[in-house]
């Protein structure tokens, strides 16, 4: 065999294995995935949807758990508030504030002659069961704090004959009486002026006594002695 037909079929040889390895490498690349496949694409899809679904629910949860926290807090201050109303209510009532309103001033003087012809001396000189009537009145007017002579009257305050004076928690005080009352004028007065009512007694057994209404008026607080 010459040495040129050794050549020839050497390259012959090559050209042919190098077809087989194209051919094989066509195959190997047609068979690799190129891409998604359809089900495997409609399977993520279906898994996005519910990703978003669960996303949507979480939200709504958040929001309504949001909202039940503000319902909270909010009936959490509703509460603080009426626990404040009800602490300042009873402080007012124990005398421990000083109140500032409109009201009445009630003002009681024994008359300029304290006897008549006839009748006993001091049978006209103001006492305590009348201080008491007025502040009783007033309380049923719905004062919210009075006032005698800048003496806080609390539910335990004592109003006691000590002649010739009278102590209101134990101190001494002495006509004209000032009664201080804050609350509604016009209900404060109307109780007050009824015919026939307090005012009207009063008057009757001689002590000069006035009802005035005022637009503001400030009752001390409580001291204890």
């Amino acid at each position: 065999m010459s040495q040129r037909t050794t050549v020839y079929i050497s390259i012959m040889l090559v050209a042919a294995i190098l077809g087989i390895m194209l051919a094989v490498q066509f195959r190997v690349v047609n068979r690799s995935p190129g891409g998604i496949s359809a089900n495997r694409a409609e399977e993520l899809l279906t898994d996005l949807k519910q990703i978003n679904r669960e996303q949507e629910n979480l939200k709504k949860e958040i929001a309504d758990l949001n909202y039940k926290l503000n319902q909270v807090n909010k009936g959490k201050s509703e509460a603080i508030e009426a626990l404040r109303g009800e602490l300042n209510k009873v402080r007012m009532s124990a005398g421990l504030v000083t109140v500032t309103g409109p009201g009445v001033e009630v003002v009681l003087d024994n008359p300029k002659n304290e006897t008549e012809p006839g009748m006993p001396p001091g049978l006209f000189i103001i006492r305590d069961e009348d201080l008491l009537k007025v502040v009783n009145e007033l309380w049923g007017a719905g004062a919210e704090a009075i006032s005698i002579n800048g003496q806080r009257i609390i539910a335990t305050s004592e109003i006691r004959l000590a002649a010739p004076f009278i102590n209101i928690n134990t101190r001494r005080v002495v006509p004209p009486y000032q009664v201080l009352a804050v609350g509604n004028p016009d209900t404060l007065v109307s109780s007050l002026e009824l015919p026939g009512g307090l005012v009207e007694y009063l008057r009757s057994l001689g002590i000069d006594i006035t009802v005035e209404k005022h637009d503001d008026l400030t009752i001390p607080a409580y001291a204890e002695r």
